[in-house]
């Protein structure tokens, strides 16, 4: 007995149904990626891997076998291990300082958004002068003065995304400070507090932590390259890019050294990358977002 298909045309399809269809296999590799990253870094210690820090001159650069996996550093240090803990350091700070940002930034555009007058123009042009300033340079003042350490990186590159989290908070409010439900919010006599807490927070927070998947991405991405540069975590607590910077040396005779830690800085940015765009799409209300 013959049977009768009907399709909906695209268009007929409701919108959260339609970009469930199109999240696709990368999105779902790079979530499997990500979860497998932050179990490592955070199981690191539970995990029967050797010191990250030990040394043993005797085993410079030593290939891959059963007591090393990944094979040993030029000073004799498990690469596994330093690779796991690397992740924790680069995680640590690539999660935190956006956060950082997020926090700040966010509650200045959510302000300046709503109140708009003197006090935007103090907070834009507050953000326009951090913009300005060259953050290579920022990032030697402060860590020559308070020194190298993880709080000290953490908060040089928080500082440094504020500007950033504001802009996407600002222009979120903007969109929605004269929205029907804020005015009738205003003509029912609620607060200011009330309104950006109960009626503009809940919509702005969706592209603000859309956009702090894509800012733990790139703070990732300056981690490793002060890190490379000697900026970053104190030696010889290892990063994924302190570990690039010392496996430079060793291009010749072991390539590896360089490259693993490379190519975990690169799927993890490409992994953050990926669900940051996807999550902003599906935050986005326009058709055809995806």
């Amino acid at each position: 007995m013959a049977t009768l298909e009907l399709s909906l045309p695209e268009e007929a399809v409701p919108a959260t149904v339609r970009r469930r269809r199109r999240l696709g296999l990368l999105f779902w590799i790079a979530i499997g990626w990500l979860g497998l990253i932050l179990a490592l870094a955070i199981l690191a210690p539970m995990l029967p891997l050797p010191s990250p820090t030990d040394m043993d001159m005797l085993e410079r650069r030593a290939p891959f076998s059963a007591e090393h996996w990944f094979g040993t550093d030029g000073f004799g240090r498990d690469e596994l291990a330093r690779l796991v803990y690397g992740a924790r350091v680069s995680l640590t700070v690539g999660l935190i300082a956006p956060m950082i940002g997020l926090g700040i930034g966010g509650a200045l555009g959510l302000l300046a958004g709503y109140f708009r007058g003197r006090f935007e123009t103090l907070v834009v042009g507050s953000m326009d002068v951090l913009l300005a300033f060259p953050p290579l340079i920022f990032a030697l003042a402060v860590t020559a003065y308070l020194g190298q350490s993880i709080p000290n990186l953490t908060v040089i590159l928080g500082v440094l995304g504020i500007p950033a989290f504001m802009r996407v908070a600002r222009a979120a409010t903007l969109s929605l400070a004269r929205r029907e439900f804020v005015i009738a919010a205003e003509a029912l006599g609620a607060s200011h507090a009330r309104i950006l807490l109960r009626e503009l927070l809940p919509n702005v927070i969706l592209p603000l932590l859309a956009f702090l998947l894509l800012g733990v991405a790139v703070t990732i991405v300056v981690e490793g390259a002060l890190s490379f540069l000697g900026l970053g975590v104190p030696p010889p607590m290892a990063s994924w890019g302190s570990m690039i910077g010392e496996g430079r040396d060793s291009l010749d005779v072991a390539p590896r050294l360089a490259f693993l830690p490379a190519a975990g800085l690169f799927l993890t940015v490409l992994a953050f990358n990926l669900v940051g765009d996807t999550m902003r799409a599906l935050t986005d209300p326009r058709q055809g977002a995806l």
